[in-house]
């Protein structure tokens, strides 16, 4: 059963639809509260969401997938709806994702960091209180930032990614998209 109702969906701060969008989103979204950026490597996301009164926020995928985080040999494996609530460096009541400790999935219910700048980052199974400590750049990934520019209330965004849109950068470090909404970008 989902735990990402109408009555969530109508409380959102943020609603973003499509791939990309909601990728970008995510990733802004964990660097906004201090944690590394790629924390989710998902695939083919359809709908992703922020509530900002409780700091709950879901990602829906096609499918389940596996990632292997290859700096700390480790294999994670995210459901097709992963929530949480987030806060100043933690992830707290985190639902959807494992992780494999020898022949074991063990689920991740928390993610906590000391500062943005901390060089070790924490996991944790609250039901058996085993936590796991890594260094936090292994979750880190480069990309581009990508500041969207608008006019009038950002109090309630809602982007629907119905086709793939083509980027264009010019010299100065904007951005079009075929769907007309100009992004700033800047290399991070």
């Amino acid at each position: 059963m989902s735990l990402v109702t109408d009555d969530i969906r109508a409380k959102a701060t943020e609603l973003y639809h499509g791939n990309d969008v909601c990728l970008a989103q995510s990733k802004r979204l964990l660097r906004e509260v201090g944690l590394p950026n790629g924390l989710l490597p998902l695939q083919d996301v359809e709908e992703c969401g922020y509530v900002e009164e409780t700091g709950f926020v879901w990602v829906k995928q096609k499918k389940e997938i596996k990632h292997n985080f290859e700096k700390i040999g480790k294999l994670v494996s995210y459901a097709t709806e992963v929530t949480a609530y987030v806060e100043e460096c933690k992830i707290r009541k985190l639902t959807g994702v494992k992780a494999k400790e020898f022949l074991l999935w063990v689920t991740i219910n928390e993610i906590t960091i000391d500062t943005p700048q901390s060089e070790k980052i924490v996991f944790k199974n609250n039901a058996t209180g085993i936590s796991k400590v890594f260094p936090a750049n292994a979750f880190v990934v480069k990309e581009a930032e990508v500041a969207t520019k608008g006019v009038g209330s950002l109090k309630k965004k809602k982007v629907d990614e119905k086709k793939e849109d083509k980027v264009e950068v010019d010299n100065g470090g904007v951005a079009k998209t075929t769907n007309g909404v100009a992004n700033v970008v800047k290399e991070v």
